[in-house]
């Protein structure tokens, strides 16, 4: 699989800022809507939007944890980087302080603790059953 060793949740972030400094765009602005049932609608942003992505995004970087690899390090290190670089614009930049941006940058911080979380919990399972004698008496 050649998506190890990149952060997804780089595409939402990259996306954010095309919007918001290359289109000037608003977040707010609504792109489509959903008919729901006794003639009304649900308008979907371009907030909305980037907001679904991520999460779809964040779940594929949650079952990229699972695999135990020296890439999967590599694959931690960049999504930290990416939370890191997320922070600071949402502090310095002013079109990044959006709650858009909030959630995004929320979901890269789920991304970075999931991921270490689930790489040591994973790696704790490997080697109790590489050593069953440990796992009896203790």
């Amino acid at each position: 699989m050649y998506l190890i060793a990149f952060p997804l949740l780089l595409i939402p972030f990259v996306l954010y800022n095309m919007v918001a400094f290359l289109l000037d765009m608003d977040f707010t602005t609504n792109l489509f809507s959903v008919p729901l049932l006794a003639g009304r609608s649900m308008a979907v942003s371009t907030g909305d939007l980037l907001v679904l992505l991520g999460i779809i995004l964040l779940y594929v970087e949650i079952l990229k944890a699972t695999r135990l690899a020296s890439r999967a390090i590599m694959d931690h290190v960049l999504s930290f980087v990416l939370f890191v670089v997320m922070i600071i614009e949402f502090i310095a930049v002013p079109k990044a302080a959006t709650s858009t941006f909030l959630i995004l940058m929320a979901l890269c911080c789920v991304d970075v603790l999931g991921g270490f979380t689930i790489t040591i919990r994973t790696a704790q399972r490997d080697i109790s059953m590489d050593r069953p004698e440990q796992m009896v008496g203790g």
